[in-house]
Formats: structure tokens, sequence, C-alpha cells
């Protein structure tokens, strides 16, 4: 029997891409970077890599704990930052620590979170939450966040960032719905790197795309190559500038691909080959920028090598200042919970200090 009414969906998402992997021009947006932003994109993306082998050396060396991996995912991190305003808020997880850092967030910071440490909150006038690692959990947090925002009348738009792991969570459609029901100013940030630690995208939904569950909560979706930085940017700055409008939320899919271990306890050869990882460092988004910037004569001689020993330099003194800072201690965990602690808390931080000193160990007085 044929059905008359059933149809499958129609919808089409193209991927925009503004930059091809040779480095040519594809097309452009209003909304692109300039010559001086693609110069900072292409410095935040190189630093990323340092970043992420020194992190990753510190945790080999068991004086941080474990760290997620963000290699081949530098322009999806830098595009993003660097589309948003500085006041704007940033809600991600430890797949973001790029655009935490090129958001206005400390080196030292993130490394301290790593070492268990309590840094202090972020500097006051950058919208960052908490590094959040409960999968899905940044969809909510930036629905409120973008509420409240609307609320006291500010045009500070929220991000919230998530994987495509994340997006067969409940929190992912719940906080989706709720942005579209109260028209908030947010942006959905999906990086789809092909694999949920070890579940990859083609078991993780049935869609062609994860941009197209846009439409369901009526709103916006794009798919872009999360690869090409300049399109990054072009589109999450449109999103952006869309929500702060007053527009309402959208949600962009990045298409990229990790290509170290999901993080530093896994380990992906059980699950995927050597081959498909190395199709993919075919198309590394740092070499695909510089080949733009090389084409359009912005490159110059030995930059990225100059900006590899930069990095090298600021990791090693943000390392530095993050192990000299004085160790924490357990009652420290009560200190940014409540910014008026409740009775049961003030007890709970009593018997905390108690039990403490009882080990030998001094808790704050």
């Amino acid at each position: 029997m044929q059905a008359n009414f059933l149809r499958p969906p129609q919808a089409e998402f193209p991927v925009v891409r503004l930059v091809g992997v040779d480095g040519a021009r594809l097309a452009h947006a209003e909304t692109e970077p300039d010559r001086e932003t693609m110069l900072d994109l292409f410095r935040w993306m190189v630093f990323g890599r340092i970043f992420d082998q020194r992190m990753i050396s510190l945790q080999r060396q068991g004086r941080i704990g474990t760290i997620g991996t963000i290699r081949g995912q530098e322009a999806s991190a830098a595009g993003l930052a660097l589309a948003m305003r500085r006041s704007d808020w940033l809600i991600g997880s430890y797949r973001e620590l790029l655009a935490y850092i090129a958001h206005g967030v400390s080196i030292e910071t993130v490394i301290s979170l790593y070492r268990g440490g309590v840094p202090g909150p972020f500097p006051a006038d950058v919208g960052a939450m908490p590094i959040q690692i409960v999968i899905g959990t940044q969809i909510p947090h930036a629905a409120g966040a973008a509420l409240g925002a609307k609320l006291r009348g500010s045009d500070d738009v929220a991000v919230g960032c998530c994987g495509d792991g994340a997006t067969s969570e409940g929190d992912f459609h719940e906080g989706l719905n709720f942005a579209s029901v109260h028209k908030v100013p947010a942006v959905f940030f999906v990086q789809n790197n092909g694999w949920a630690i070890s579940v990859p995208r083609a078991r993780q939904t049935a869609s062609e795309t994860i941009a197209q569950k846009a439409w369901a909560y009526g709103m916006p979706g794009v798919v872009v190559d999360g690869n090409d930085a300049v399109a990054v940017y072009a589109v999450v700055k449109e999103a952006v500038e869309r929500a702060r409008a007053g527009d309402g939320p959208a949600l962009i899919e990045a298409v990229t691909y990790r290509v170290g271990p999901h993080t530093t306890s896994d380990d992906p050869r059980r699950y995927r080959s050597d081959e498909e990882v190395a199709q993919h460092e075919q198309d590394d988004p740092i070499a695909r920028l510089r080949r733009l910037l090389e084409r359009e004569g912005i490159y110059e001689e030995g930059m990225q090598e100059r900006l590899e020993e930069e990095a090298r330099s600021e990791m090693s003194a943000a390392i530095e200042r993050a192990e000299a800072a004085p160790d924490v201690t357990p009652d420290q965990m009560f200190d940014l919970t409540w910014a008026a602690p409740t009775e049961s808390v003030q007890k709970d931080r009593a018997q905390t200090i108690s039990d403490l000193q009882e080990l030998g160990e001094v808790g704050k007085e």
C-alpha cells in the first residue's frame, strides 16, 4: 500500500565552506574575518596545537589529570571564540579549552583546573562559565544564561557548545526547545568530530545532519566545514549578531575530525583505523588557513615557526605560574558553591575542616 500522508524529510543542508583544502577562496561572506582577524585566527590555531601537545605531555608526567585532546579541531575553537564579543557567555566542555583561552581566560587558569586547583573566578569582563565535563549540560545552561541576559536587558549572547555525542542527550533537546520558545539570545555550537569516544556519528543519529534538528524547535540550523576557520568565524558571527539583534537562537554544526584520542585515557586504535586518521590528517585546518594566507599575501616567511616558539614560551610561563600556586584543601570546595552559604552548607564545611584537622591536614579557618 502506498502511503498518501507520510513523507520523508526533504530539507537539504549544504555545508558552508569559504576556503578549500588547497587554500583557494571558494566564496565570500559579509561576516567573514578581515585581514587582522585572519592573522589572529592563525595565531590561536598554532597556539592550540602547541597547547595540546604540552597538556598531553603534562598528563603523561602526572602533573595534571586526564585531558581531552583538541588536535584537528583548532579551526572550530578559534573561529568560535573570535566571532564572539568578550562579554558574551561561552559555556563549553573539555573540547573547547582553546576557545576559552582565546576568549580571554588565562592559560594558567585552565592548567590549574586540570591540576585540581581552585584558580578563582574568571576575569570579570569575560563571559565564561566553568568548563563542564558532564555531557550535554552546556545546552540548557546556555539557554538559561541567555534568558538571564534577556531579562536584564543586556545584549550579550550565550553560546553553548557540545559534541555530536551530546545531541543524543535529553539536555540537548530540552535546551533547544526552551531557548526557541522563549526566543533567547543563544547560539548552540556542535563540534561534530565524527566520534563520541568509540561511537561513530552514524550510530549517533539517523538524521542526515545534526543541524536539521533545529527545524523541529523553530530555529535556523546550518552545517559549516569545521576545518575552515574563515567559514566557522563567518557563520558564528552571523548567528551571534542575529541573536544579539533579538531574532532568537540558532544551531550550528561544525563538521571536523578528532585526530587524537578522545582523552588521554582513550586508545582510539581499538575502534578506528590508522588509514581513517591519515586521510583526515590531509585536511589539517592550520595548513589550510596558512595556504590561504600565502595565496592572499598575508603570510610572512617563518611566521608559523615564530608563533610556535612564542606558544611554547607562553605555555612554559603559564605552567610555572600554575604549579607555583598554593595547593588547595578539600574544604575549599564549599567556597565557590554558594554566594550566601546555607546553614547546612556551613555545617558541612565545618565538619570537613574538623575531619581534615584530625587527619593532620589544616583546613581554612
